[in-house]
């Protein structure tokens, strides 16, 4: 069949399958092929919605009144994971992707993104045009940008030592709080957002309410109940926003590292990669751990199209790999594979197009179409 033929509804069983070697068609006929799957659901969204604010809700009560501080610990660390839930819910409105209506999606975002303390508009600039943009254009996608040898021997060594820690496997977290949400979305200087506009101080000032309104209320809870404030505020502040920002940073690294995963600096050559297919991991885990993070593995089909929403992206990532067979990078999740990973993918060599170790060693990539296939 013409890759180019137009997919209806009624006739998904009809896309073409595109083996290595062919040509691959125009990102805009991909997407065709996923618009039957890529339909809105507004109260499917709101419900989604309803059910993790009621997550995030039961699991700071529960710290709040749990006696055992190791039940208080675990309670702390899922509401962390809710908040990622939250934060991805918020990502697809940021999108337009999550319901059909853009002034609500613009409601939901910010509101889904309050317990993480993310600002709207500028996560926004960051991640819809810069990211998604530019993904793994080097000089342009900042997200896990790696150095190349010259540029890693050039850094002073307070720098060299906190990339070696970034790049360690173990401070995915520390990466995103310092590079990402504390110098890019949280009142970010001119270095790293030059443009001035209102928008962006009124998010910044949003999420700083909500974080103020959160240490607040567990300030007033530990009196009420006759509890360390100091406590209480570690136990329902900084080990949520600790175990989210680890969550986010693992989520993201994972997302764009691997030995298959190429970066560029020539605009022409990332543009001949077809980087929307290549430039971006789909992990499995096993018993549906997946799901519980709202699909946000399958990403591949996010980023071949932006417009799906998190509830619709397995059956699109389904159908992107069924279609394009050995061109999507595939990884079941192992802590063996993640230990390897991180060993192999410090740096980048431009000119071979290979990752290499902190001393310029490369590491052999891993094929495309040998790479594990995904957990049932």
């Amino acid at each position: 069949m013409n890759p180019n033929t137009v997919i209806t509804p009624s006739d998904l069983s009809a896309v073409p399958v595109i083996a290595v070697g062919e040509p691959l068609p125009h990102r805009k006929q991909i997407r065709a092929w996923l618009a039957p799957i890529a339909q809105q659901e507004t109260l499917r969204g709101l419900l989604l919605l309803g059910l993790d604010l009621a997550l995030f809700a039961a699991a700071l009560t529960g710290v709040v009144l749990a006696s055992a501080w190791w039940l208080k610990l675990i309670l702390a660390v899922v509401t962390g994971f809710v908040i990622g839930r939250l934060f991805i819910i918020g990502h697809d409105a940021c999108h337009q992707s999550y319901t059909p209506h853009r002034a609500l999606n613009r409601w939901i975002g910010r509101i889904a993104f309050l317990p993480s303390m993310t600002p709207y508009s500028l996560w926004e600039v960051g991640h819809n045009v810069v990211h998604h943009g530019f993904t793994n254009l080097k000089g342009k996608d900042f997200v896990w940008q790696p150095l190349t040898l010259a540029e890693y021997q050039a850094l002073p060594a307070w720098r060299r030592a906190l990339e070696r820690v970034y790049r360690s496997g173990w401070a995915p977290g520390l990466y995103y709080f310092i590079e990402i949400w504390w110098l890019r979305m949280f009142f970010p200087s001119r270095r790293y957002l030059p443009a001035r506009r209102a928008i962006f101080t009124a998010d910044s000032l949003l999420a700083l309410a909500a974080g103020l309104v959160w240490i607040g209320g567990l300030v007033f809870a530990a009196r009420a109940t006759q509890q360390s404030a100091w406590a209480l505020v570690g136990f329902g502040f900084v080990v949520p926003f600790i175990f989210w920002s680890a969550m986010i940073g693992f989520v993201v690294y994972v997302h764009h590292t691997h030995t298959a995963v190429q970066w560029h600096e020539d605009k022409s050559a990332w543009s001949a990669s077809d980087p929307f297919v290549s430039t971006t991991v789909h992990l499995s885990f096993p018993m549906q751990l997946g799901a519980l993070m709202h699909h946000i593995m399958e990403h591949t089909a996010h980023h071949v199209d932006m417009s799906i929403p998190l509830y619709k992206l397995k059956q699109a990532q389904q159908l992107l790999e069924s279609a394009l067979p050995g061109r999507i990078i595939i990884q079941r999740f192992s802590w063996r594979w993640y230990a390897q990973t991180a060993r192999r993918c410090k740096l980048y060599d431009l000119a071979s197009g290979l990752w290499t170790d902190f001393e310029g060693r490369p590491s052999e990539p891993t094929r495309v179409g040998r790479v594990a296939a995904p957990a049932a």
